[in-house]
């Protein structure tokens, strides 16, 4: 259980460095830039290489966390990445953050560790059976198709915004299951087994599908709604499939049902209180006036 949180914990800074990294370098594109220019001036930007390291380590340690424990447990953990973020913002940013933002990353911080403490997830198998899979992926490939439809017809951009968001989330949910499989493959049958069987497959059309859908939600309406809705349906999602992939078991305590329930609405209500209360952008705070 330890390693399995600190790889997940690893993978959320990890994710929070790619997103920093990858913004930064963004903001400081020169407007003439365009094009294979725009393409060789990343190329060349130290930052921008950084992000996609740090892209590269969250996607090893989160694939270290799922071989080693629980969908159940890492999926969640991988809120973090908002409090990290947050973290760089002050120190590596300097950019002065308000007191609510750190009461709400607070909030979530508590209320994930009540939810997995109280939750107390346990057991499971690394390999679910045919028929496991086949009913998982209709019953969510479909959802993430309903809702990616519903999401390209014309409307409010909020509602838009809120079901490609869900799609996409699902989606990352779909794909962390895959990535469990993939490594279970991986050090069953080495690299050759790996790619003579279908996860690593379906790993790599989830990481498509998920991308698109992601841009399109983060296209079509305000990122207070997306982003909210890309990180709190995510582990809800991963929690579902756990049990009916990998037979992971919660506490069967009536009480305890309901302490898990309260803290994870508690911690996706932080996690909406911390995407609206954090920094817009990247610009450092300057000096107070006299």
């Amino acid at each position: 259980m330890t390693v399995t949180v600190a790889f997940a914990l690893a993978a959320a800074f990890a994710n929070a460095a790619h997103l920093m990294t990858q913004h930064a370098a963004s903001a400081d594109i020169p407007e003439h830039h365009r094009g294979v220019a725009l393409v060789g001036y990343l190329f060349r930007h130290p930052l921008w290489l950084l992000g996609w390291v740090a892209a590269a380590g969250g996607f090893a340690f989160q694939a270290l966390a799922l071989h080693n424990g629980a969908l159940s447990v890492v999926q969640p953990l991988l809120v973090t990445e908002l409090v990290f973020a947050l973290l760089l913002r002050r120190f590596w940013v300097h950019q002065e953050i308000s007191g609510a933002a750190w009461g709400s990353a607070l909030v979530v911080v508590v209320a994930l560790a009540a939810f997995l403490s109280v939750a107390s997830p346990t057991g499971g198998h690394p390999v679910p059976n045919k028929a496991e899979w086949a009913s998982a992926l209709l019953t969510f490939g479909g959802i993430v198709a309903g809702l990616s439809a519903l999401g390209w017809r014309k409307g409010s951009p909020v509602r838009r915004a809120a079901l490609f968001a869900a799609a996409a989330s699902i989606t990352w949910a779909l794909m962390a299951t895959f990535i469990k499989a993939a490594t279970q493959t991986l050090t069953a049958h080495g690299v050759f087994g790996m790619l003579a069987h279908w996860p690593v497959y379906a790993l790599l059309l989830s990481g498509v599908v998920g991308t698109v859908v992601q841009q399109a939600a983060l296209q079509s309406g305000p990122l207070s709604v997306s982003q909210p809705v890309l990180i709190v349906v995510d582990p809800a999602a991963a929690i579902v499939l756990s049990v009916w992939l990998f037979d992971d078991r919660l506490t069967g305590d009536a009480v305890q049902v309901a302490g898990a329930v309260v803290a994870f609405v508690v911690m996706a209500a932080g996690v909406v209180a911390l995407s609206r209360t954090a920094p817009a952008d990247l610009a450092p705070s300057g000096p107070s006036g006299p």
